[in-house]
């Protein structure tokens, strides 16, 4: 299925020079472009409506779904400005992932190619907020439970939207080595729950863990399973790979954390060049216990933002850590140049995971 969309620029678009003036330095998330892109869904219509149009606030009732009971998915991919134009990485990837997220949260599934299509006009049309060098547009698509009602039942309507938000380089100075808290008091999903799909009720839970790690003096929490409490599963928004001494990788496998589509990127691109990748269990004691005997050279968590981040410390209540003498490791740091080069067009694309949107 795909429909086509209605381009409605903005009447008031943001002037050359106040857009100029906000690119020199974005931050994350902070500032907006002119546009977002609408679909709307109900039962009897289907997806319908589909339209490109000013950025503006949603007129919500009260007794809208999403406020009661949640129902709420969402997607985070980027736009890269290269020599020849624009291109978007993996965004089928995204689109999968968003539908799968759709059908275990009982909401409406998005076509895939419309996911794709409202993402590609929103970046054409908002194509010059997209900064240079490092920078990128980072795209937030997402879907809400829009029917009015109070009953605990899946919603019969549904808007999904993009939103656009242009991001400079996520480190200041490159990739700095992050500390992180292991959670002992908080688990992040259990088998059969929603650990695999992006929605907002995961990251709503992982705030107070998050605030703990803040609290003692870390950057970032990882989970542990909630069965055992031993089991690493990932931060609190990102994926983790553990690299050992003789070259190969580990990463948790997945059931209970999220496909993260840097997370398959970076397997992807280890197997490319003749590294051993495993997907296992890894408790809490082996990982300590492999940092004291060497066994263990590198750590580090990856996601869509910071792309690869190394981890240097690692904090608990039974003691702290440090990995790799705390610096960033030469294999995360190689991966990441890899990732990176393929991203913004510097390096060959043997995957076909580049999308030229202009």
């Amino acid at each position: 299925m795909s429909l086509k969309f209605e381009i409605q620029p903005a009447a008031n678009p943001t002037p050359e020079r106040e857009r100029a003036a906000k690119l020199v330095d974005p931050g994350f998330g902070r500032i907006f472009t002119d546009h977002m892109a609408i679909v709307r869904y109900n039962h009897a219509k289907g997806w319908h409506d589909a339209r490109i149009e000013a950025r503006a606030n949603f007129p919500l009732d009260p007794a809208t779904a999403v406020l009661h009971y949640a129902q709420e998915i969402f997607e985070g991919l980027k736009a890269y400005k290269r020599d020849n134009g624009v291109n978007l990485f993996r965004p089928d990837a995204n689109a999968r992932r968003f539908r799968s997220s759709a059908e275990r949260m009982a909401m409406a599934p998005l076509p895939e190619p419309v996911f794709i299509e409202a993402v590609e006009q929103l970046v054409r049309i908002d194509s010059a907020w997209i900064p240079g060098g490092e920078g990128s547009l980072y795209l937030r698509p997402f879907m809400i439970a829009s029917e009015v009602f109070l009953g605990v039942k899946p919603s019969a309507e549904y808007i999904f939207a993009v939103i656009a938000s242009p991001v400079g380089s996520y480190f200041k100075g490159g990739p700095a080595p992050v500390s992180i808290w292991v959670s002992e008091n908080y688990t992040r999903a259990a088998i059969g729950g929603t650990g695999a799909v992006k929605c907002g009720g995961n990251y709503a839970a992982s705030l107070r863990a998050q605030a703990e790690a803040i609290e003692h003096g870390c950057d970032q929490v990882v989970f542990l399973d909630a069965i055992e409490r031993r089991y690493i599963e990932e931060l609190g928004g990102m994926n983790v790979f553990f690299v050992f001494e003789d070259g190969s990788l580990s990463t948790p496998p997945l059931g209970t954390i999220l496909p993260g589509i840097t997370r398959d990127s970076i397997i992807a691109l280890a197997k490319d060049s003749g590294t051993p990748v495993r997907e296992e269990a890894y408790t809490i004691e082996q990982w300590r216990r492999d940092v004291a005997s060497g066994k263990l050279k590198e750590a580090f968590a990856c996601g869509t933002a910071a792309v690869i981040s190394p981890i240097g410390k690692v904090c608990s209540a039974s003691g702290d850590f440090q990995i790799n003498g705390g610096v960033a490791g030469p294999v995360a740091m190689g991966l990441r140049k890899k990732l990176v080069d393929i991203q913004y067009g510097r390096a060959a694309d043997p995957h076909d995971w580049i999308r030229k949107v202009m």
